[in-house]
């Protein structure tokens, strides 16, 4: 008899262990790549994780910056990564066009107020309108949103800088300061401090785009397969990743967070999401002007035609929001 007592004894105390294990084992591993990684913008995947919000949907997240959306879309097209995120939609529509296997899972950014153009604080160039084909104007990689803002500074505000891709904020920096290029790009907070100490001057804003203004410019696009076979995990990152906008906007601890991870002041990090990131920004309800910005994309040479309804229905898959 006594036996038998150790026996249920050991049993349930094993129970708990096995239970444990068994949610440890339940957790889904997502890839997913993020151009200019460590923008407030693109944060959801990765403060959300370091704060616990993805575990709590049994998800872990592997996370991997880029250099723009350009190598984004080309990872989550080859299937190295399940989800690409900061992936401007006019290049997302081109690949899509194309043939390539993805989709738009969620609106990641609506508006174009948070990226800016500079130039080095003693540069004769005062606005856009100062800068000839002489002069060389930066964004991140082919098929970005800053891709996508150059092209309409020069059709749209009359700008004739020469388009040159250079990579990070912080790669472009260090090549307008050593004046390889003239007018940099940026997204805050990143260039706030140096325009601050007087090191730079802020000469453009991708609001000034009348056509770009209210439109959702990046997106969250995802592998067509891995959709497929691995729905339910995707559908959770969906939930997560609107948990984790939510709680950035919150909890002052997200703040605190990602100033530590980027070593920047807080307060500069709180000033910048206050004037360039309104969190109506980064709504993930709805693709907001999507016939605009499906025009604008044949307009801006992203597209040789619009797609058509049926396209964009295949196209945008967001999931509606859990009530």
């Amino acid at each position: 008899m006594k036996s038998m007592q150790k026996l249920a004894a050991a049993l349930a105390l094993a129970a708990p262990l096995a239970l444990g294990a068994g949610q440890a084992s339940a957790e889904d591993h997502l890839k997913i790549v993020i151009g200019q990684i460590n923008n407030w913008e693109n944060q959801a995947p990765t403060l959300g994780q370091d704060a616990g919000i993805f575990k709590k949907h049994n998800l872990v997240i592997d996370a991997t910056g880029t250099r723009g959306a350009g190598e984004t879309i080309q990872a989550v097209i080859s299937g190295s990564a399940d989800l690409g995120a900061g992936v401007g939609l006019a290049g997302a529509m081109r690949a899509y066009s194309k043939g390539a296997p993805l989709r738009v899972l969620l609106p990641a950014f609506t508006g174009t107020g948070d990226l800016f153009w500079y130039v080095k604080a003693d540069s004769p160039l005062k606005s856009l309108k100062d800068a000839t084909a002489k002069n060389t104007i930066a964004y991140s990689t082919n098929g970005s949103s800053s891709n996508n803002i150059v092209i309409a500074f020069g059709q749209e505000l009359g700008s004739k800088a020469t388009p040159t891709a250079t990579g990070s904020p912080a790669t472009t920096l260090t090549a307008v300061m050593s004046g390889q290029i003239d007018i940099g790009w940026a997204a805050p907070p990143f260039g706030l401090q140096e325009e601050k100490d007087g090191k730079i001057r802020i000469i453009a804003r991708g609001s000034e785009v009348p056509s770009l203004r209210g439109q959702t410019v990046r997106t969250i696009i995802v592998n067509a397969d891995a959709l497929k076979t691995k729905h339910d995990a995707i559908m959770r990152f969906v939930d997560a990743y609107r948990e984790a906008v939510d709680w950035m906007y919150a909890d002052p601890k997200a703040v605190e967070m990602y100033a530590k991870k980027i070593k920047r002041p807080a307060e500069l990090i709180k000033a910048s999401i206050a004037k360039f990131h309104p969190k109506e920004a980064l709504q993930t309800d709805h693709m907001a002007e999507l016939d605009a910005a499906n025009k604008d994309a044949v307009k801006l040479k992203f597209l040789e035609k619009p797609l058509t309804k049926e396209q964009l229905a295949d196209f945008i898959v967001i999931p509606p929001r859990k009530k």
